[in-house]
C-alpha cells in the first residue's frame, strides 16, 4: 500500500536526520498518513513535523523542511511534496505510482487489497443468537449482516474465522413456548381450552401448530396435556430452529457452530464454572442466593448467579459459555449484541478476568436499533399478521442484496433507517442498485470491446491514461487496501459500503467523460484495463459484503 510506503519513506528520512544530528529525536513515533480534505492539498499528508516540534525545540515548518530534504529518491511515487500550513507535509502521487496500482490489480485479481495481517490468529464471532421461540426480527437481520461481513473482512486479512450462533434453549421461556404451541394445537383441532396470559401471542405460534397438524394430524390429542407440552417443547423448538437456519441461509449466512445453552447445563458446565470462581474467591452466598463478586473488578455491584429458588441466571450460563469459548483456544472472541445488552459488557469482562483471561481477549460490539420505513413513513406492523415485520418478510419483499447492503451502511453504534421503497428502486437513488449497475455496466463494456476486437492479453500502455477522471478512478482503486485494513482494525464493515458507492461514482463519472472503446487502439486498451480493474475491485468488495455482482441489469 502507498500509505505504508510513504510512512516508511518518512521514517527513513527521520532516521537519516537523527543520525546526522539535525533532529535530536529519542524515539521515532508512529507516522500517521491521512487523506487531505481538499484535493488541492495532495493525495496524502502527515503531521509528524508538528508532533516532533516540541521535542526537538524547533518550529514545525523547520522540522518539516528537514524531513523533506532527508527523503530519498521518491520520484517513482511522488510528483510533488509540499509543506503547508503550520507544518503539514503534503504528498502528491505520481502517475507512475497510479499506473503500478493497475498492474498490481491485474496480477492479483480479487485478492488485491487482501493481506496476511491476521495470519495464525483464530477468531470466533458469535452473532444473531436469537431465542428459538419465534421468527427473527429486523434487528437480528442487521446483526446477521454485520457478523457475517465482519467474518469475511477478517478472513480477507488472513484471520482464521469461525461463526457461531448461541441457542438460548434453556429456562422457563422454553416451557412457556411449549405450552403456547400445545394450546394453539388443541384449539385449532376444536378443543375449547383457555390460552394462558403469559403465553406467546404471536400468529407464528399458530403457524407452528398448523405445521404439526399438517404433518401428523391430531395424534397428540389422545395424550395428556403435560405429555403434549413435553413433546412440543422439543418438537416446536426444533421446528423454529430450522426456520431460523432457513432465514439465515436466505441472507447467505452459514454458521460453523450452533451452540446450545441447554448443553451447558446438561454437562454441568455452569456448575463447574461457578465452582471454579468460588475457589478463586469470586463467588459467595448471601440471602439464599449465589453471587459473583463483580465489584472486585470495578463494577458498581455484584451479580446473582443462582437465585434463592435455585434457578440459575442467564449470567451464570453466559460465564460458562464464555469459559468454553476461551478454552477452545481462540486468540480473540467477538460478540455482537443488541443495544439492550449494553449493561452486560462490564460484568462479562469481569467474569473473563476472574477466569484468568485478559479482558481484551473478548471484544463486544453493541448495535443500535433499525427503524423500518416505507417511503419515509415508519412501518411497525406486518400487513399479514398485524404484528412486527419479520426478517423473512423483509427478505421476501426487497431481496438479500438490498437487505445486506442497507444493514451495513451505518456504523453499528448508530441507529439505522431502512426504507423499503428505496431498497426496491431501480435507480441511482438506491445505493446497492447504483453499485451493482456500475459492475453490470463494466461487464457490458467488456462484452462490446471483445466483440470489437480490443485485446487486453498483451502489455498495456497505462501512460495513455492522463485525464482527471481516469487518474481519479485509479486513485480510488488504490484506496481499497487501506479501506479493508481500516475495516479490519476497527472491526467494522460499514466503510466497505461507503467505498463501494465512491468507487461506483468514480467509474460512472469516468464513463461519462471518457469514451472507453475508440479508434485509438492503445487508448482503448488502457481504458479497458482500467475498467476491468474497477470491475475486479467492485466484485471483491461486493463478495465481502455478501452482495451479488450481476453481469447484466
Amino acid at each position: 500500500m502507498i500509505k505504508e510506503k510513504l510512512s516508511l519513506l518518512v521514517k527513513e528520512a527521520l532516521e537519516k536526520a537523527q543520525l546526522k544530528g539535525e533532529l535530536p529525536i529519542e524515539e521515532i513515533p508512529e507516522i500517521a498518513m491521512e487523506h487531505p480534505r481538499e484535493k488541492a492539498h495532495g493525495d496524502w499528508a502527515t503531521n509528524i513535523a508538528m508532533i516532533l516540534a516540541g521535542e526537538v525545540k524547533m518550529p514545525p515548518r523547520a522540522v518539516a523542511q528537514i524531513i523533506v530534504m532527508s527523503l530519498g529518491d521518491v520520484r517513482k511515487y511522488l510528483s510533488k511534496i509540499e509543506i503547508a500550513g503550520p507544518g503539514f507535509i503534503n504528498f502528491y502521487l505520481s502517475n507512475e505510482w497510479l499506473y503500478e496500482v493497475l498492474e498490481v490489480i491485474r496480477q492479483e485479481g480479487e485478492k488485491f487489497g487482501h493481506s496476511q495481517a491476521g495470519r495464525g490468529k483464530r477468531v470466533l464471532i458469535e452473532f444473531v443468537s436469537a431465542n428459538p421461540v419465534g421468527p427473527m426480527h429486523i434487528g437480528h437481520g442487521r446483526w446477521a449482516a454485520v457478523g457475517d461481513t465482519l467474518a469475511n473482512v477478517l478472513t480477507a486479512s488472513g484471520y482464521n474465522v469461525e461463526r457461531e450462533f448461541y441457542i438460548n434453549d434453556f429456562g422457563n421461556q422454553m416451557n412457556i413456548f411449549a405450552k403456547s404451541v400445545a394450546i394453539r394445537y388443541a384449539q385449532l383441532l376444536g378443543l375449547d381450552v383457555l390460552f394462558p396470559e403469559d403465553g406467546y401471542q404471536g400468529e407464528y405460534i399458530k403457524d407452528i401448530a398448523r405445521e404439526i397438524i399438517a404433518k401428523e394430524g391430531d395424534k397428540y390429542l389422545d395424550i395428556s396435556k403435560e405429555q403434549r407440552e413435553l413433546i412440543f417443547k422439543e418438537r416446536a423448538y426444533l421446528q423454529v430452529l430450522e426456520h431460523l437456519k432457513r432465514t439465515l441461509e436466505k441472507m447467505g449466512v452459514i454458521f460453523d457452530t450452533w451452540f446450545s445453552e441447554r448443553a451447558l447445563h446438561e454437562s454441568s458446565a455452569v456448575d463447574k464454572a461457578i465452582e471454579e470462581l468460588r475457589e478463586r474467591g469470586f463467588v459467595y452466598d448471601s440471602e439464599g442466593a449465589v453471587w459473583f463478586k463483580a465489584t472486585a473488578f470495578g463494577e458498581e455491584k455484584d451479580r446473582v448467579l443462582i437465585r434463592a429458588n435455585g434457578e440459575p441466571t442467564y449470567f451464570a450460563a453466559d460465564i460458562a459459555y464464555h469459559k468454553n469459548k476461551l478454552e477452545r483456544g481462540f486468540n480473540e472472541i467477538i460478540n455482537i449484541w443488541g443495544a439492550d445488552h449494553h449493561g452486560y459488557i462490564g460484568r462479562m469482562r469481569a467474569a473473563t478476568q476472574a477466569l484468568r483471561y485478559p479482558a481484551d481477549r473478548m471484544e463486544i460490539i453493541i448495535g443500535q436499533l433499525v427503524n423500518l420505513l416505507r417511503g419515509g413513513e415508519p412501518v411497525r406492523m406486518s400487513k399479514r399478521t398485524g404484528e412486527m415485520v419479520t426478517l423473512d418478510e423483509l427478505l421476501a419483499e426487497v431481496g438479500r442484496d438490498a437487505v445486506r447492503f442497507f444493514f451495513l451502511m451505518r456504523s453499528t453504534d448508530s441507529p439505522l433507517d431502512f426504507d423499503i421503497e428505496l431498497a426496491k428502486q431501480e435507480s441511482n437513488e438506491n445505493p446497492v442498485y447504483y453499485v451493482q449497475y456500475a459492475h453490470a455496466r463494466i461487464s457490458s463494456i467488456i462484452r462490446f470491446a471483445e466483440a470489437e476486437g480490443v485485446d487486453l492479453s498483451g502489455r498495456v500502455d497505462y501512460r495513455q491514461l492522463e485525464t482527471e477522471p481516469e487518474l481519479d478512478l485509479i486513485r480510488k482503486l488504490g484506496e481499497w487496501p487501506e479501506v479493508l485494513e481500516r475495516a479490519t482494525r476497527q472491526r467494522a464493515p460499514h466503510p466497505l459500503t461507503a467505498y463501494a458507492q465512491e468507487l461506483a461514482s468514480a467509474f460512472h463519472y469516468f464513463y461519462t467523460k471518457c469514451r472507453v472503446v475508440s479508434e485509438n487502439k492503445e487508448l482503448s486498451a488502457a481504458r479497458m484495463s482500467l475498467s476491468e480493474a474497477t470491475r475486479t475491485v467492485l466484485r471483491s468488495v461486493l463478495a465481502i459484503l455478501g452482495v451479488s455482482a450481476p453481469e447484466r441489469m
